[in-house]
C-alpha cells in the first residue's frame, strides 16, 4: 500500500489547487464546466426527476473527470517529451478522443433528457 507523506487535509488542499488550476488555465475544462452548468440550469427549469438528475450528474461528472485526466496526461507527456514524438502524440490524441467521445455521449444524453420535456411544453 502507498504511504502518504502528508496529512489527509493536505490531499484535499492539493485537489482543490488542481481544480482551480484546471478552471483558471484550462480553456477546454472551462468550456465543459460551462456546458455542465448550462445543463444543470436547464434541468432546474424543466424540473428533472431524481433519476434524471442522477443521470445528468453522472454524465457531466464523467466529461469533467476525463477532461482533468486528459489535461494531466498532456502535462506529463509534455514534460517527458517536449518535442512531438510519435508515441507522445498517440497518447495525447487518444486521451483527447476519450474526452470527445464522452462529450458526444453527453450531448446525446442531453437530447434524451431534455427534448421530451421541451416538446411537451410546445
Amino acid at each position: 500500500m502507498l504511504q502518504s507523506k502528508h496529512p489527509l487535509y493536505k490531499s484535499f488542499v492539493y485537489a482543490v489547487e488542481g481544480l482551480l488550476t484546471a478552471i483558471t488555465k484550462g480553456r477546454n475544462f472551462r468550456i465543459q464546466l460551462f456546458a455542465g452548468l448550462l445543463a444543470a440550469t436547464l434541468g432546474l427549469i424543466l424540473g428533472l426527476s431524481s433519476l434524471e438528475w442522477l443521470a445528468l450528474i453522472i454524465i457531466v461528472s464523467f466529461v469533467l473527470i476525463l477532461e482533468l485526466i486528459n489535461t494531466s496526461l498532456e502535462a506529463i507527456v509534455d514534460m517527458v517529451s517536449p518535442e512531438i514524438a510519435g508515441k507522445a502524440k498517440i497518447a495525447k490524441d487518444v486521451a483527447a478522443a476519450a474526452v470527445l467521445i464522452s462529450s458526444l455521449a453527453s450531448i446525446l444524453a442531453g437530447f434524451i433528457l431534455f427534448l421530451p420535456k421541451i416538446l411537451q411544453g410546445i
